[in-house]
């Protein structure tokens, strides 16, 4: 199996900061991908949070190329351990093994969802602790590191769709949005690619973003805070796409695995008891 991955990037309108604090990267051949979003908070002390978003990633490229089996774990302690910058991010690493497992490691409010047969299998758990206030790696006091990582292991199949987002998409589209966009587009084409999908998306949240009058996914948790927050939430948004694909001859049809439920081989959040229903 390969994961055949498209991406996009809308940075949030800045003018001192074009770049945005999104950061991403797709390692095609090692199979996997990653996103960092560098916490905006940084900006009233005077330092751009996408820095180090930004170098983070380009360490977790370099500890990618030197593994010869790619563990997500330990690309974000390398990446942690290399990066120098000032200011914090949130970061996330998802890679395909041979063997069609998907080995993901997240730290913050970015987040995965698993499409099959176009329906919502699992969504990952988003990592705050309390509202707008996600885990993130950095230097600083009060920063979190790799420990603090959720870190899942599931098992996909041909014909499943990936789709990793940065808080920007999560904030302004709910699960069930997502999930019709990719049931209308992928089932009526199932050859959209992988980048048209991560396009599309990003720009129906972006859209949803500017929305004044919305009640966003941000909305509705700002309402659960306590607090008031009418609107979509303007804000950089990464989406990437992956599409599981049949690679060898032998493999069987795709709509031989559309009824498998979900498997998910580890959970460091439910260490006991292994969960194996959908969340959602």
């Amino acid at each position: 199996m390969r994961m055949i991955c498209g991406s996009y990037y809308w940075p949030k309108e800045d003018k001192l900061k074009p770049e945005g604090d999104d950061a991403h990267f797709i390692c095609a051949q090692e199979q996997t991908i990653g996103m960092a979003d560098g916490v905006g908070g940084w900006a009233k002390h005077g330092v751009d949070a996408g820095q180090y978003a930004r170098e983070l990633m380009c360490n977790s490229i370099m500890s990618v190329q030197k593994q010869t089996i790619v563990d997500p774990r330990r690309v974000l302690n390398e990446a942690y351990a290399d990066t120098k910058c000032e200011g914090s991010s949130t970061a996330c690493i998802v890679t395909l093994r041979e063997t069609g497992v998907l080995h993901f490691v997240n730290v913050g409010d970015s987040g995965l969802m698993v499409f099959r047969n176009y329906k919502l299998l699992y969504m990952s758990p988003r990592e705050q602790r309390s509202f707008n206030c996600p885990y993130q790696l950095g230097n600083s006091r009060g920063s979190d590191n790799p420990r603090s990582a959720t870190e899942i292991e599931i098992r996909v199949f041909p014909g499943d769709i990936v789709v990793l987002g940065t808080d920007g998409l999560w904030d302004n589209m709910y699960p069930n949005e997502i999930e019709q966009v990719v049931l209308g587009n992928m089932r009526e084409s199932r050859v959209m690619k992988s980048q048209a999908l991560a396009c599309l998306l990003a720009d129906l949240a972006w859209l949803r973003s500017l929305d004044k009058d919305s009640f966003s996914p941000y909305s509705k948790a700002a309402q659960e805070a306590g607090k008031n927050h009418p609107g979509g939430k303007k804000d950089d948004i990464t989406v990437v796409v992956g599409h599981i694909m049949v690679t060898s001859p032998v493999c069987s049809c795709v709509e031989d695995f559309v009824d498998r439920p979900l498997e998910i081989i580890w959970d460091n959040t439910k260490p006991v008891e292994r969960a194996t229903s959908t969340p959602w």
